[in-house]
């Protein structure tokens, strides 16, 4: 009685630290994110100014470094815009509010589907099946549902962000996580199994953030 009282609560302890770890990861991903289109605008940018120098040359061979205020202005429009702090903040908000949820479930799925030794993978893959299944759509949706109402949208915005970007967001997912899955629920103790799922949803929290950001 006293062994299982001990390992609730160390369960309990790991699991609030890595609520806050949540936070940290996320902000990571989302500074990720917006560094990628910051470097992309930038490069297009550059290629835009080499386009418009290149048309200016050819168009007037004798004012090779003339440049008209109009074309100028255009290149200036597309510079990348400032690192967005509140975008950062609404990522970190939804970490910390979404990993107890996750955890929960992961809960669940161990005590639904124990990995006994000498079971094989079939455990695992009744996980997996039931985490890509049901919780990997709801997850989604409650990601772009909070993302949304947080950046001020509303039910049109909200209709609109599921029409362009859940499905292919939900694609991605079952590319990527149910192999990253089988490995975690197999191979991982509970305790380790946010931690582990945490670190590879940098990449995955990244595209997201890329992904809600797409129809801006």
């Amino acid at each position: 009685m006293q062994i299982e009282e001990r390992r609730r609560g160390i369960l309990q302890a790991l699991n609030s630290r890595y609520i806050y770890g949540r936070i940290i990861l996320g902000g990571i991903a989302d500074t990720t994110a917006q560094t990628l289109t910051s470097i992309r605008l930038k490069q297009q940018h550059r290629q835009e100014v080499k386009n418009e120098r290149v048309s200016i040359e050819i168009q007037d061979l004798d004012r090779k470094n003339s440049y008209p205020t109009g074309e100028i202005m255009n290149s200036r429009a597309h510079l990348p815009p400032p690192f967005d702090f509140e975008r950062l903040t609404r990522f970190m908000s939804f970490g910390f509010l979404w990993a107890p949820v996750q955890f929960k479930w992961f809960q669940f799925l161990t005590k639904v589907f124990p990995i006994a030794k000498g079971a094989g993978n079939v455990p695992a893959l009744k996980r997996v099946a039931f985490d890509q299944l049901i919780m990997a759509p709801i997850g989604l949706g409650a990601f772009f549902t909070f993302m949304t109402v947080a950046e001020g949208g509303g039910r049109r915005a909200l209709t609109k962000k599921f029409q362009d970007v859940y499905v292919p967001s939900l694609k991605a997912n079952y590319v990527l996580w149910p192999a990253v899955q089988i490995v975690n629920f197999r191979f991982m103790p509970l305790q380790f199994q946010i931690p582990f799922v945490s670190t590879i949803g940098i990449a995955w929290t990244a595209y997201l953030s890329l992904a809600n950001s797409s129809d801006e």
